[in-house]
């Protein structure tokens, strides 16, 4: 009768074989350099991890201060905006004050040299203004060559430095207060699309 084996290896362990053996400085020797090589690749892993998480803060801080700096310029642009508006709006009174013809001037001479062959062209003035500005209208309108009636009338509702200029088929006109209303508008929304636009 046979004899049932204890145990079951896949390693034969009868007498006739060798396995191999190594000696303990080896063992000890392979032992350092598994454990030596398992700290580098440690190490690095942690580099690697470390710089991963520091560029990510470091991309995490550049956004928020790229958002904070657009919207320092944003509103600094606006101020800056509203600055010159303001002062223009201060400065353009004093100026029309001083010299009222000069609006006048420049929007009659523009508009004589494209009405050479008009048959009637009115202006409208404010009333401080208009004795010196009809007899100044007549050489601006003889000079661009207007052949037609020039008739210049006197508005006591008009500011100085304001006119208008009609023809038989449409007209013009310098309006401060209508200007300065309409840049106040095109400034306000600019500033609140800027504003906006930063959040």
């Amino acid at each position: 009768m046979k004899a049932n084996a204890k145990y079951l290896f896949d390693e034969d362990f009868s007498p006739g074989e060798k396995l191999p053996t190594i000696t303990l400085v080896e063992a000890e020797r392979r032992r350092a350099d598994a454990e030596s090589q398992a700290y580098r690749n440690g190490f690095a892993a942690g580099q690697t991890k470390a710089q991963g998480e520091a560029f990510a803060l470091i991309a995490d801080g550049l956004a928020r201060l790229h958002t904070a700096l657009a919207g320092i310029e944003a509103r600094l642009e606006s101020e800056a905006v509203e600055v010159a508006v303001a002062v223009a709006g201060k400065l353009a009174p004093e100026l029309i004050a001083r010299e009222p013809f000069a609006e006048i001037s420049a929007l009659a001479t523009e508009t004589f040299t494209h009405l050479v062959k008009a048959p009637q062209v009115v202006v409208h003035v404010g009333a401080e203004a208009y004795e010196p500005t009809k007899a100044k209208l007549d050489e601006i309108a003889q000079a661009r060559g207007f052949e037609g009636r020039l008739v210049v009338l006197s508005d006591a509702a008009m500011a100085p430095g304001d006119c208008s200029i009609e023809w038989a088929d449409g007209g013009v006109a310098r309006d401060h207060a209508a200007t300065l209303a309409a840049i106040d508008d095109v400034v306000a929304r600019y500033v609140a699309a800027r504003m906006s636009a930063t959040k």
